[in-house]
């Protein structure tokens, strides 16, 4: 028991977003990420989901400090809702933090606890050795981390691919993963988004040669959508602007945030006199004209989609615009990106998405690449993480397929605690996971009885009847008044109304007479009357409020 570790998945698993890893030895633990999910289409208002915190809240005082594997939102974008609890160092490389300090200032905290690191830096946390180790990815300044315990090594891959022509010139460090992999390792938590797609994972410098043909010789205005930390798309973006004669203007407050902090930091190479301000793009013929912006994944409020539905203060789309989805939809945005494509392409506009041309590929490894890692890294168990089920599935098939032995990977549910040494491995107990929904500033005050309400209310309105009644609760002085909103048209539907209030009428004089007055009998009979009435000349189910006022 004295040389055992545990991993902890508190977010990350069975899930794309909201990474959250817990590496505990005794009683010490550090953190590796603290990322957001974002909503789907069941949780309406719902602005982000992070990761539920309750154990590390609990257990405050053995937490020794976060790591961060890179500056993606379902990776940092819960940092400043841990650090309102836990006060603890943060490390991270330059660019990483550097996206993750805007955050703090929002919620007023310090960056005091700031620590940043090199890629080849080893720190060292109570009985936990971590090490940086360099991964391409689709954005730079991106790390694998190589964690020394005291019951061994565990590697944790990061968001990886082996991309062997990064456009930053910075190639995944092979040797050092080898390296580790000769002196033994106990388990590799390992990405594992693109397990069930075969072959090799294309470079990004593959997008930059589609984009190169593209901008050469068209005519039209073009605006590119694409994420907003992808910062080699985006250098890419300005190069082959500058090759190709345009001026590049930026719209989406991301956007122009993350091109700020990445051209500050030293991580963006902007060629001179190719940055416009939004307000100069009159000033340009359209071919002369890239314009980069958020919405990539069809977000309602992003630039892309205002202009999309002709609602953007300063952009009109028309038959002279070339579009450029340079995304691939995350799962379950489906809808949200057809729905924009549909709308762009009814504006007139010529839209490029990747079912067309490739104007996007992945930044994590698909199939050979993870049996690579796994030959490089050797390790004795697997945890594949950042995956839906089918993912991590998939990663497991691989090893398999490798030799490994099927108990030897271990797919994970959040909460599972799987504790390991070189002699067993095995999931010995569970802690509190799960979703913590943000609604404006609104922390977890929305849960499933909220989201249910939202759903009756988006699909069948609200429908109130007021009663009032005398205070010896014998006689009804006024209505019932019926109100309704998004269940019908009171206009086109007074026969139904008027039923409904002689109903409740009804309902009401007779428990008056009977004496049965408390507030709950009352209200649950005008309910259920104005239920099983409305269904059944309706088939509907509003959601009903009654409201009794004494006299």
């Amino acid at each position: 028991m004295e040389k055992n570790v545990q991993i902890i998945p508190l977010g990350g698993v069975n899930e794309i977003g909201k990474n959250m890893y817990v590496l505990r030895y005794k009683d010490e633990m550090i953190v590796i990420d603290s990322g957001v999910m974002f909503p789907d289409d069941e949780m309406l208002g719902i602005d982000y989901v992070i990761p539920d915190m309750s154990f590390l809240f609990e257990n405050k005082e053995k937490v020794r400090a976060v790591f961060l594997t890179h500056g993606h939102e379902d990776h940092i974008g819960s940092l400043p809702y841990f650090l309102q609890e836990i006060d603890v160092p943060v490390y991270g490389t330059t660019l990483t933090l550097g996206f993750v300090r805007p955050k703090l200032e929002d919620f007023k905290l310090s960056d005091e606890k700031f620590r940043k690191v090199h890629i080849g830096d080893r720190i060292t946390e109570g009985p936990f050795k971590v090490e940086f180790i360099r991964v391409n990815h689709s954005i730079p300044d991106g790390a694998a981390l190589a964690i020394t315990t005291p019951a061994g090594v565990i590697i944790h891959s990061g968001d990886f691919k082996f991309d062997q022509t990064p456009v930053d010139k910075k190639v995944t460090d092979y040797h050092k993963f080898a390296e580790y992999g000769d002196n033994g390792v106990l388990a590799l938590m390992c990405d594992s988004t693109n397990a069930g797609k075969d072959g090799y994972t294309p470079s990004e410098r593959e997008v930059g040669e589609t984009l190169d043909s593209v901008l050469r010789n068209n005519p039209n205005r073009i605006l590119m959508a694409t994420f907003a930390s992808n910062v080699h798309r985006i250098q890419q973006a300005f190069a082959l602007a500058h090759k190709h004669n345009r001026k590049v203007a930026v719209i989406g407050r991301s956007m122009i945030n993350n091109v700020g902090i990445s051209t500050e930091l030293g991580y963006l190479d902007m060629p001179p006199n190719t940055l416009i301000d939004i307000n100069e793009i009159d000033n340009y013929p359209p071919e002369k004209l890239l314009i980069l912006c958020t919405g990539s994944q069809g977000e309602p409020l992003a630039a892309l989609t205002r202009m999309a539905f002709n609602k953007h203060y300063q952009i009109t789309l028309n038959n002279f615009d070339t579009v450029i989805m340079s995304s691939n939809p995350i799962p379950g945005n489906e809808k949200l990106v057809n729905r924009v494509v549909n709308a762009l392409t009814k504006t007139g506009a010529t839209v490029i998405t990747s079912k067309n041309a490739k104007v996007h590929v992945s930044g994590h490894a698909s199939a050979e690449e993870l049996k690579m890692l796994f030959h490089l890294v050797k390790p004795k168990y697997i945890v594949p993480f950042h995956g839906e089920y089918q993912h991590k599935h998939a990663c497991r098939e691989l090893a398999i397929s490798l030799g490994y032995e099927k108990d030897n990977v271990f797919l994970l549910e959040n909460g599972d605690v799987l504790e390991l040494n070189d002699d067993s491995a095995a999931i010995a107990d569970t802690v509190e996971a799960g979703k913590v929904l943000i609604d404006g500033r609104g922390i977890g005050d929305v849960g499933r009885i909220v989201l249910r309400d939202r759903h009756m209310l988006a699909q069948y309105g609200v429908l109130t009847s007021i009663v009032v009644i005398s205070a010896d609760k014998k006689a009804i002085l006024a209505g019932p008044t019926i109100i309704t909103r998004g269940f019908v048209f009171v206009k086109e539907s007074e026969e139904l109304i008027e039923e409904a209030i002689s109903l409740v009428t009804e309902a009401i004089e007779e428990l008056l007479r009977t004496g049965k007055t408390g507030w709950a009998p009352l209200k649950n009979k005008m309910r259920q009357v104005l239920q099983d009435y409305l269904y059944e000349e309706t088939g509907r189910r509003p959601m009903i409020l009654p409201i009794i006022m004494e006299v």
